[in-house]
């Protein structure tokens, strides 16, 4: 699969680190039938450029290109409160010269809070040029072309990003982790029998399965929803994937089969707690000194933890879970995943 003829921006100049959690595995393994686990590995996806690291900046290396070649002077993109994605897309404007602004979709009612810490307190301080909220279940892509109008307006020109970077060309990114890991397993000697990614946008997973697909890497990959169920998840994921094929010119028709989700481990709703999450942070930081973020990776994690007590992965499988990140939105949430049963976002 030849990337090359993509235009692309580099701000990650090194491969992330593959790596054992040999105190993580011990602890889960007590916890699952029989007192066996899988053996979990890591992706450090959460140690990519742009500060401080996480998955959408794979995309952006993409996306960013783009808008550059197109003679963009700002990015426009959209997220919740909190949003990774509206953070990372800032730090890449910022390293480019670029301005930024973002539509806000306040998922749940009056979450959003300029003065928050986490970030919100990025977006301050890298300084975005403009916000605007609206409600949960507003016309994204219509909020996201007026604030381009407007911008057009000012005699500029704005390159818009879709929400999570999730769309073909942003999903060449996670096509360039495939063959990173692949390269990475092959030197390591290490042999991986299941991937665990979270499945939100659907950028990242389907990014991957076009990857896996295309590069031969026969490893079955599960996406843990972070916002929804399966059956509203995996046709999202399914025409990610099969876009990023379209886009890369591969005669190759992504099957459901192709496309593995989980659900119930993001309930009440997106981006509000639960206990699972809660449990999943504490565990990877006490035994390996690894933060998750509460929103996506803490409840990812919370998934792989459920599924290995269901005995859904066999005893001793190598597992690899791709961290992407979030780590900004951990402050934001300080007192619940310290495990005070009163905290609210």
């Amino acid at each position: 699969m030849d990337l090359s003829r993509f235009p692309r921006r580099r701000y990650t100049p090194f491969a992330t680190p593959l790596e054992f959690l040999p105190n993580f595995t011990k602890a889960l393994a007590a916890s699952c039938p029989g007192g066996q686990g899988p053996e979990v590995w890591i992706k450090r996806d959460d140690m990519l450029g742009l500060f401080p690291g996480g998955n959408k900046t794979r995309k952006l290396e993409f996306l960013v290109a783009d808008a550059l070649a197109q003679g963009a002077d700002t990015l426009v993109t959209c997220g919740a409160p909190q949003s990774n994605h509206c953070r990372i897309t800032l730090a890449a404007a910022v390293k480019e010269g670029l301005k930024c602004r973002f539509v806000i979709e306040e998922r749940v009612p009056d979450s959003y809070d300029v003065n928050a810490s986490g970030n919100n307190f990025m977006f301050r301080l890298m300084g975005v040029e403009a916000i605007t909220v609206v409600p949960g279940g507003s016309n994204m892509a219509a909020a996201m072309q007026k604030m381009a109008d407007e911008v057009a307006a000012l005699g500029r020109k704005a390159y818009i990003i879709p929400g999570g970077g999730s769309n073909a060309i942003g999903g060449l990114g996670y096509v360039a982790c495939a063959q990173e890991l692949q390269q990475q397993l092959f030197e390591q000697g290490v042999q991986i029998d299941r991937v665990v990614v979270g499945s939100g946008s659907s950028g990242t997973h389907g990014g991957l399965v076009a990857g896996f697909l295309g590069n031969h890497i026969n490893i079955p990959i599960v996406g843990i929803g972070v916002s929804r169920d399966p059956a509203d998840q995996q046709p999202l994921v399914l025409k990610e994937a099969q876009a990023v094929c379209g886009l890369l010119g591969l005669d190759i028709t992504v099957r459901p089969q192709d496309v593995v989700c989980v659900g119930g481990y993001w309930q009440p709703k997106y981006s509000v707690p639960n206990a699972a999450m809660v449990e999943a942070v504490q565990l990877l930081a006490r035994t390996e000194g690894i933060p998750l973020d509460p929103v996506y990776t803490g409840k990812i994690m919370a998934g792989l933890i459920g599924l290995a007590r269901q005995g859904y992965f066999k005893p001793g499988e190598k597992l690899l879970f791709l961290h992407t990140g979030g780590l900004p939105s951990l402050h934001a949430y300080e007192a619940v995943v310290l495990g005070d049963p009163a905290a609210t976002r």
